[in-house]
């Protein structure tokens, strides 16, 4: 979320960027409880002044900074579907273990959800930032439905196949085991949760290619 529109001078990109990399840096290495709003605008070298008109709340700014690692991860469309959702899935999975671990110190290997049930809770609190939580993940999952679309069209997917039930099903079971389960998110798991999903959804082979 990067707040709404507002009259007068027009807002600066290198401005948000170095409040979001400040912001990153800090949140990384404290943790959502440790975090400090004002610390990140003296890291970025801005007034607080500038920092709470793009997002009042730390909840706020990490909406921002979880758009901002999403938007960093590629969805490729290279026509194998198994191999874009294997490296997209992966990719999303290093992400909420990177989540998983902010803040943690030494070698304390608990099963918190870390920042991501901080993202669900600030959800709760505040209904603009549930709105832009929704956003987020609605604009980065288009990206997605598009390429099960394709792989449905090509005939790589049974024709009466649901993108959107079929991606429910591989990025629920990434956020039940980060939010529920506590269990590892592993590349290992992550190709099984994509074999097991397209085995269900798999075309069935025409006669020719048999």
């Amino acid at each position: 979320m990067t707040g709404t529109a507002r009259r007068g001078r027009p807002r600066s990109e290198d401005a948000d960027a170095r409040i979001l990399g400040a912001a990153q840096e800090l949140l990384f290495a404290r943790g959502y409880d440790r975090f400090v709003m004002d610390e990140a605008a003296v890291r970025a070298g801005v007034a607080k002044t500038t920092l709470y008109r793009r997002w009042p709340t730390k909840d706020h700014l990490l909406v921002a900074l979880v758009a901002k690692v999403q938007d960093e991860v590629p969805v490729a469309d290279t026509g194998d579907v198994r191999a874009d959702l294997t490296v997209y899935l992966t990719a999303i999975a290093t992400g909420l273990n990177r989540m998983r671990a902010v803040g943690r110190t030494g070698d304390r290997d608990d099963r918190s959800a870390g920042m991501v049930a901080e993202l669900v809770a600030a959800a709760a609190r505040h209904p603009d930032v549930g709105d832009a939580v929704r956003g987020l993940f609605a604009r980065r999952n288009t990206l997605v439905l598009a390429l099960l679309d394709h792989a449905r069209e090509r005939g790589d997917l049974r024709a009466g196949t649901s993108s959107t039930v079929l991606f429910d099903q591989l990025a629920g079971a990434l956020y039940y085991r980060l939010l529920v389960t506590g269990e590892p998110i592993d590349a290992a798991y992550v190709r099984d949760l994509v074999d097991h999903a397209l085995t269900g959804a798999a075309a069935t082979p025409h006669p020719e290619r048999n």
